[in-house]
């Protein structure tokens, strides 16, 4: 019976962890505008880290990026190169839905991604299947992008199961001339 004292709790604090007050509709006055298709056709270089939960340092990566559009879709082949050696490659096909809404399909996705832009940010959410060394783990991702100029773009991303933030990705993205 033990039990059935924390599930108040329990309800409390998972109705907390999936609140979030940001909306994509509080860029829609902000520049530069993010403009996925455009930023992201040709080279573009991004630099990241993964922290866990508590904010300790679980991987860095570097990622070499190609984009190509071809009939309305941009097709983005992304080669990660994490410090530990480990080579990794995600190919995104992102169209447009709507004016400022995508679709995007990985390779490593579960289902559809969507994302939607406003201003200078861009919010996407999808499903992964994370392998966790002794099984896999299916999780929620939350991306956030920020187009700070013409070259660059920041990205957080936070890493969900069961609305419990597991861990979270920074990226710094880079627009090569």
């Amino acid at each position: 019976m033990m039990w059935l004292r924390l599930i108040p709790f329990l309800i409390f604090f998972l109705g907390i962890a999936g609140c979030s007050s940001m909306k994509i509709e509080d860029f829609e006055n902000t520049k530069p505008v993010f403009n996925l298709m455009q930023f992201f056709e040709g080279e573009v270089e991004a630099w990241g880290i993964v922290e866990d939960r508590f904010g300790n340092l679980k991987r860095q990566f570097k990622v070499e990026m190609h984009g190509k559009i071809n009939n309305g879709v941009l097709t983005l082949e992304e080669d990660f190169y994490y410090a530990d050696g480990e080579i990794d490659k995600r190919v995104w096909k992102f169209s447009k839905l709507e004016e400022d809404t995508y679709q995007g399909l990985a390779n490593d996705i579960i289902g559809k991604a969507i994302g939607k832009e406003a201003g200078n940010a861009f919010n996407m959410t999808y499903k992964m299947d994370l392998d966790m060394g002794f099984a896999k783990l299916r999780v929620n991702f939350n991306d956030w992008m920020y187009r700070i100029d013409d070259n660059t773009i920041i990205n957080k991303a936070a890493i969900n199961k069961f609305g419990f933030n597991l861990a979270k990705v920074t990226l710094f993205f880079n627009k090569k001339h």
